[in-house]
């Protein structure tokens, strides 16, 4: 498919110095150039809407709103909106999140360059991109092995939560991994598994893939909130 225009890129990365690395590797292409940046899902929302960029080169862990909470709400206000995430994952369970979030690919943050413009421009023609090593039968397989886990429990079983149990739950549905948590809740990665593990034990689930498929699906049914601490 030719490409006829440059590519207008927004960029959303909490970290200053990555998104000037990818503003200067993008720098001297001619068919690509960033509109914008963002260090936070509160201004990738408003600068999505503002810009309205061909494609959106989103973090998953970002402050205030995480990525994929904050991509949910811009694809939720405008259906053609095209969504790249990055992330320093790239396991199968972020893979599924990220494409039912409504995400057009993931894009692990240790790519080289070629990489990321090949992905930019798969993903601005309309294409999905998780990764140069997962072939289109790999990504089918991850897709149907995730559906395959029961639906959400019942709501009884959420009620017996505590509220950082459930602040946990909440961020583990935006990607986050469990070192991210901690941060995000002061606490110490050992505080966040030890959660995860009375998750497991309360929510009647027995893997790392399973839980975060109930995390989304509960999560994305409702308007997500970014708690207060």
């Amino acid at each position: 498919m030719k490409q006829d225009k440059p590519i207008r890129l927004l960029v959303a990365d909490d970290h200053k110095l990555f998104r000037s690395g990818i503003i200067s590797l993008i720098s001297g292409e001619r068919n690509i150039f960033v509109v914008g940046e963002a260090e936070n899902g509160i201004e990738l929302i408003e600068m999505y809407g503002r810009l309205l960029p061909d494609v959106a080169l989103v973090d998953i862990s970002m402050p205030v709103i995480a990525g994929i909470p904050a991509a949910a709400e811009i694809i939720k206000k405008y259906p053609f909106a095209k969504i790249l995430f990055l992330s320093m994952y790239d396991d199968e369970e972020y893979i599924y999140q990220t494409y039912k979030t409504g995400g057009k690919g993931l894009l692990s943050k240790n790519a080289m360059k070629d990489e990321l413009l090949f992905a930019i421009i798969e993903v601005y023609h309309g294409r999905n991109y998780f990764g140069k090593a997962l072939a289109e039968e790999s990504f089918k397989k991850i897709l149907s092995k995730f559906d395959s886990f029961p639906e959400g429990k019942t709501n009884d079983k959420t009620e017996q939560l505590t509220e950082q149990e459930r602040k946990v739950l909440l961020l583990i549905s935006e990607g986050l991994s469990s070192s991210e948590i901690a941060a995000k809740l002061e606490v110490s990665k050992r505080t966040v598994d030890a959660h995860r593990a009375s998750l497991f034990r309360k929510l009647e689930i027995n893997s790392l893939p399973e839980l975060m498929k109930f995390a989304f699906e509960r999560y994305s049914r409702q308007n997500k909130k970014n708690f207060s601490r």
